[in-house]
């Protein structure tokens, strides 16, 4: 568990409830920063880095959404997505932009303090399983330079290329359609019938598949989108 001064940074407009939460983790050792919004979350990230954020999903200006892709750009910090409507595609779209952990209000404040423990103890032991994560068969992702290596080797990816087998990589086993896909590596302004998912897919199987005509990493799971299998052949 992170010792008990672990620094919490809420971000939500309901000013009762800011000051419910920050009364009570304050109670419970926590430090409390409180932010309205997007821009609220900003300055105070750059005060001080938190140790994992309470983002709620509706928020003015930039939504919780927005915020999560964001800071997932930049931050590997929990975030705990929060929301009023609870509604199943609001929770599945905030995990897959990258939110660790969602919790529809009303909620019990002991309900809600388990979870954040429960996310500052994975993110205690993240540098072990972020380094494991980066390694399939005989590949190896390079994120600060930005490159896919086999045995030491650059593979050769381009920028698209590189953002995709990324984005698959940190979501090992999950089925991911193709419009989760587009909002991950590009946002929501998008064409409906836009393929350049399927696209970039094709084109970076023939860079990492044994056989692409029988793809065993980037799986097609059919009428759902893709799953990234990083046991290859052997799974």
């Amino acid at each position: 568990m992170k010792p008990a001064s672990a620094r919490i940074l809420v971000v939500d407009d309901d000013p009762a409830l800011r000051d419910l939460l920050q009364a009570y983790l304050t109670d419970t050792g926590f430090v409390v920063d409180l932010a309205v919004d997007g821009e609220g979350m900003r300055e105070a990230m750059q005060r001080a880095v938190p140790d994992a954020i309470i983002l709620d999903l509706m928020l003015p200006g930039a939504d919780g959404l927005i915020l999560t892709r964001e800071l997932r750009a930049q931050s590997q910090v929990p975030i705990l997505m929060l929301s009023a409507r609870g509604e199943e595609v609001d929770r599945v779209v905030g995990l897959e932009l990258g939110a660790d952990d969602y919790l529809a209000k009303p909620f019990s404040p002991r309900e809600l303090l388990a979870r954040l423990r429960a996310l500052l103890r994975r993110a205690g032991a993240a540098p072990a399983a972020a380094s494991r994560r980066d390694r399939f068969g005989p590949y190896r992702l390079d994120r600060d330079a930005r490159r896919l290596l086999r045995d030491d080797a650059d593979v050769g990816l381009t920028g698209a290329e590189y953002d995709l087998i990324e984005v698959l990589v940190d979501r090992p086993g999950r089925v991911l359609s193709r419009d989760v896909l587009l909002d991950l590596l590009k946002g929501y302004d998008r064409d409906p019938f836009d393929r350049t998912v399927d696209l970039r897919v094709a084109r970076l199987r023939r860079k990492i598949e044994p056989n692409p005509a029988q793809p065993v990493y980037i799986r097609t799971v059919r009428g759902s989108g893709y799953l990234f299998n990083p046991r290859g052949a052997e799974a």
